[in-house]
């Protein structure tokens, strides 16, 4: 399945995408079922630009509750090389691609790394992914039903998750990746990002 994916996305998907500075990348993915109030399983090639801007320090700032009850906002990581990821604990992808976030985290955090989860869901559920699978970055709480406006802010509109943003450490937003980052993503657009 993944050699069919690559296949996919290697020649397919580059003539079905519009050109913008900021590369996309569609796998299996998660997005938001107008019946239910939180995104649920789907596939998406959007290419919509976060808040119509490619700079994350010019779009309107948020403030989150971490899980250790701080407040923070993406500010609080400015000049660090950062992939902002939404997920939730509920999402399988989700929870497959995070131990590989961790591992990033370990090995890459003295080259300015900085992964920080955004958790569409309830404090207790993403307390006890973030505790079985050793989260290591920071994890702020998103209200699934205030999240649709802030995705949306990111490029996100269809409430895909998982959802990373990768951010230079000058803010220019490099990269955006709908549903599960691999190794070969994060190898192609956040290592060279990398001091």
């Amino acid at each position: 399945m993944d050699s069919f994916r690559r296949l996919l996305i290697a020649v397919v998907l580059p003539g079905m995408l519009a050109a913008c500075d900021s590369q996309v990348s569609a796998t299996g993915s998660a997005t938001k079922d107008p019946g239910q109030s939180k995104p649920v399983a789907a596939r998406s090639a959007s290419t919509t630009l976060p808040e119509k801007t490619n700079n994350a320090w010019e779009m309107t700032p948020f403030s989150l509750p971490a899980l250790d009850g701080k407040n923070h906002g993406l500010e609080d990581w400015k000049g660090k090389v950062i992939m902002m990821n939404f997920w939730a604990s509920w999402c399988a992808p989700c929870q497959y691609e995070i131990p590989e976030f961790v591992q990033y985290q370990k090995q890459y955090a003295d080259r300015n790394l900085q992964i920080i989860g955004i958790g569409v869901d309830d404090k207790r559920p993403l307390e006890n992914v973030a505790r079985s699978l050793g989260i290591n970055y920071p994890v702020l709480v998103l209200d699934p039903m205030d999240s649709r406006q802030l995705m949306r802010k990111w490029g996100n509109d269809t409430g895909i998750i998982p959802y990373t943003v990768v951010i230079a450490s000058d803010g220019r937003i490099k990269y955006i990746h709908r549903g599960q980052m691999d190794e070969e993503a994060f190898n192609s657009y956040v290592l060279p990002l990398l001091k």
